[in-house]
Order: structure tokens, then sequence, then C-alpha cells
């Protein structure tokens, strides 16, 4: 017995034996050759139109695509849109000084290239007349994701007499600050710029907390209209809004106004005070 185990134990190592050196010269050896396919060779050009967003042009003329992507242009990002939005329709209260304040803004266009137009105003309730007015129609451009460079013209209704050149920018800065800061060149050659900026905090879905601040610039004394050179007004603002609907928002809060340098002493000098704060009572709303 224990030769036929020897014997078979001798075997089946050179059954073994045998087997790895016929799969060690067949180097398809375990491969299943019925699956096999002969890859075929690419070309760069095979390589640039076999993408997703190229892939029909395999089945359809060049002309007939031309024509759908222009459309994907043309219903996409060249589509002319239109917004319009009462930032502040607001009656300011203070002591003798009441007045209602209007600042709204609208555009029409596409995604590179708008009409903008912008209004401003003042209402005095004890002069009963217009302080101050103007409007702005501009040429909205991209110049990176959240910034555009606006060109155009204002026109100031009250008080009268100066059209501006206007150079600017509106966008959101980081931590989405909305800005909008331009400068204005008068027919009269006065130069002067102003900066806004407002943030909105969500205290809830519908109850939002916005502080507004402005600062103002004037490179020259503008006599007529009792400006000095240099930083000429500061306004900081809290509003407290309710959005019932959100094209829709009354709101509450308070406007802290400051004449600063040498248009404070003009003020002073008219029997003026160059601080102001005031009750501020509005709506909001945009379409």
């Amino acid at each position: 017995m224990n030769i036929l185990k020897q014997t078979l134990l001798v075997s089946g190592i050179s059954l073994f034996a045998t087997a790895n050196t016929a799969l060690a010269s067949d180097p398809h050896a375990g491969h299943d050759m019925a699956k096999t396919e002969t890859a075929e060779p690419t070309s760069p050009e095979t390589e640039t139109t076999d993408k997703p967003w190229s892939m029909a042009d395999k089945y359809w003329d060049q002309e007939a695509m031309d024509e759908a992507r222009d459309m994907e242009i043309a219903t996409l990002g060249g589509v002319k849109t239109s917004f319009v939005i009462a930032d502040r329709l607001e009656t300011q209260i203070a002591d003798g000084e009441d007045t209602f304040i209007w600042d709204a803004q609208g555009w029409y266009g596409t995604d590179e290239n708008k009409l903008w137009i912008k209004t401003e105003g003042k209402y005095s309730f004890a002069d009963n007349a217009i302080d101050d007015a103007e409007i702005q129609a501009l040429w909205s451009k991209p110049i990176s994701r959240f910034w555009d460079l606006q060109t155009g013209i204002r026109y100031d209704f009250v008080p009268k007499g100066r059209t501006h050149a206007v150079a600017g920018i509106q966008g959101l800065a980081p931590y989405w600050f909305e800005v909008d800061a331009a400068a204005f060149l008068s027919t009269k050659g006065e130069l002067t710029s102003s900066v806004e900026a407002e943030y909105d905090f969500f205290l809830d879905q519908r109850l939002i907390l916005q502080p507004r601040g402005s600062l103002k610039f004037s490179a020259q004394d503008i006599t007529d209209l009792g400006i000095g050179a240099g930083l000429t007004n500061l306004t900081l603002g809290l509003r407290l809004r309710y959005e019932f609907k959100r094209e829709f928002a009354p709101y509450i809060g308070a406007s802290w106004q400051r004449s600063l340098g040498e248009t404070a002493q003009i003020v002073r000098a008219g029997g003026g005070d160059p601080g102001k704060l005031k009750l501020v009572i509005g709506v909001r709303t945009w379409y």
C-alpha cells in the first residue's frame, strides 16, 4: 500500500507540472477568447468629437447642429428678461423735517448686456416740494461672476441743470454684501462719487434685518449745492422687514445721516444740524 500511495503522489505532481508548463507557454491561457475584441485605434479627431456635448454630431449634419445650438443660446443664455425693484419707498420722520424717499431700479436685457434704469429722490413734506430727484440710464456688462460694469448717463431733475457721465460697478462682495459704487462727472466738470452697501440677515424665512450704509465724496466745492470738497455725507440705517410675500415687504427702522468735513461746516453756517437721526417706515416691493 505504501508503494501504491507513493506512485499516485508522483503521478499527480507530474500532471500538475505539465499543466503549468502548458499555461506558461500559451499567452492566451485563461482568457475568454469568445469575448475578446480587437480595440480600434483612436485618433485625436475621434477623441475631440466623442464627447457628451457633441455626440449628436455623429448623426446630424453641421447645418442642423448649428441651428440647434443657436436656438439653445437664444432660449437660455441669450433670452431677454426684465426685473423692477423699489428697494426703498419710505417716510423718514424727524422734528420738522419729514421726508418721503424713493429708491428704485430695474433692468431689461440678456445675461451679457442689460439696460439698467435707476432713480432716487426726496420729497419734503415741510416745503411741499421735491428737494432732490435723479434718473440714470446705464449699460450693464458682467466683468466677473458676481460683478457688473455699468456706464451711462445721469440726469438731475432737481436741482436742474446737471447731466453726468456715469461709470461704476454693482454686484455681490464676499459674504453676500450687495454693493453699488459709481463715479459721476457733470457737464460743469464736477467729479463726485458714491458707495452704497447693504446686507440681509434672515432671522427666519420671512423676517429680515437689513443694515445699510452709504458714503459720498466730492473732488471740489460745489457752492450752489452746499457741498464741500472731500467726504460729504455718511448714512447708516437699520431696517427690519417682514415679507408677507417675497414681492411685498413692509418695514420699520432708523436712519442716521451725517454731513462730513467742509460740507458739515456749510450746514452749520446755514443754521442746520449736520447730524440727524430719523425714524423710517416704508415698504420694499419688486416685480
